[in-house]
């Protein structure tokens, strides 16, 4: 006779496969969550002017605006330091949604924390609308993090086992 899970009704391989399921789940949410870097990164070459047309009222990257305030000493170099800035903010972006797809939770944090300090400095340009598309950023890659530490609570390392 198998023992049953307290209050579970199951056997023990029912609530073994059920466990599995449940974060194997988890998993494909967080890894859907770091898909959002990827929107992210598209957003952010379209609101930076890596594309021909840019976005920036809908989209911005708060570094790249305070760089285009503020830098006009640099002269004519300044729209080389604008497009190297946006670039360096693209490809860390993507790094980072190849680092979260991976199972590894550190690249959401980080992304938290980018998003965090870029979202203040869209405060202070007034950029509200930008503020809350980052504010959604934010949240998915908290979500992403979140659905990887369930899935994996005895892990304390940097990466989760996927």
């Amino acid at each position: 006779m198998e023992i049953l899970n307290v209050g579970a009704g199951q056997t023990n391989q029912e609530h073994a496969a059920a466990e599995q399921q449940r974060r194997a789940d988890l998993v494909a949410e967080s890894r859907s969550a770091a898909n959002f870097f990827f929107v992210a990164a598209g957003l952010a070459a379209l609101g930076a002017g890596l594309f021909p047309i840019r976005l920036n009222v809908l989209v911005s990257v708060g570094a790249v605006d305070l760089l285009t305030l503020y830098g006009r000493e640099l002269g004519r170099l300044q729209p080389l330091a604008i497009f190297a800035l946006a670039s360096m903010w693209l490809l860390v972006l993507l790094v980072l949604a190849l680092a979260a797809r991976a199972g590894y939770r550190w690249a959401f944090w980080v992304g938290i924390v980018l998003y965090a300090a870029d979202m203040l400095v869209l405060l202070l340009l007034f950029s509200l609308w930008a503020f809350g598309v980052h504010a959604f950023f934010v949240f998915k890659r908290y979500q992403g993090q979140q659905a990887l530490g369930e899935a994996q609570p005895g892990v304390v390392g940097l990466r989760s086992e996927v």
